[in-house]
């Protein structure tokens, strides 16, 4: 099995980098953003939970958000090789608590791809998304809250992995098949998840 977490902050190719190594590898790609909406639309007790947190401005706790990852991967490790993770961990503690999950699980994130992007091409990048796709997330505002996010909180989730010897950095500004290529270079060549 062979688990992946895709690391970057809004705008660095995330979305794209994630469906390539997806087809790649048979993986399952796991949204913590899409399994909260889709709970919260089928009224699920998760779900219940979930639109409790979040209509009152809370984030929600790692304990319901690792009820949800336990069900995506029970419900799907027997179809695919593995799982990437996309919007989770966002904090050492939650990283601390995948990597419990996953051992009790019997496997673990075997990679952190962190695609690494300066905060001006990040810009550039969404006005251009912006005016192609007309995103919702991507109103001004909202963006620059997000990238703080991932500036000021997140990326301080990389020296966690980078110490467990699991941390790929690759540059994510070029070509979308030559990042994708140096990706699976880096992932072939450690010989992850074997």
């Amino acid at each position: 099995m062979l688990n992946i977490v895709i690391f970057g902050p809004p705008g660095a190719g995330k979305g794209t980098q994630s469906t390539k190594i997806i087809e790649k590898y048979n993986l399952y790609h796991i949204s913590t953003g899409d399994l909260f909406r889709s709970h919260i639309k089928n009224d699920t007790p998760l779900g219940k939970r979930v639109k409790s947190y979040t209509e009152n401005g809370l984030l929600v706790p790692d304990e319901v958000t690792i009820a949800m990852l336990k069900e995506v991967l029970e419900d799907n490790k027997a179809q695919v090789n593995g799982f990437i993770f996309d919007g989770f961990p966002r904090t050492v503690t939650q990283a601390e608590v995948l990597d419990k999950f996953m051992a009790e699980n019997g496997t673990a994130i075997h990679a952190v791809v962190a695609l690494d992007v300066s905060e001006d091409e990040l810009k550039a990048r969404i006005e251009k998304r912006k005016a192609i796709e007309n995103r919702a997330d991507d109103d001004q505002v909202k963006l620059q809250k997000r990238i703080n996010e991932y500036f000021n909180k997140t990326i301080h989730v990389l020296p966690y992995y980078h110490s467990k010897g699991r941390l790929i950095k690759i540059d994510g500004v070029g070509e979308v098949d030559t990042i994708f290529g140096a990706i699976t270079t880096a992932i072939d060549n450690a010989s992850i998840g074997k």
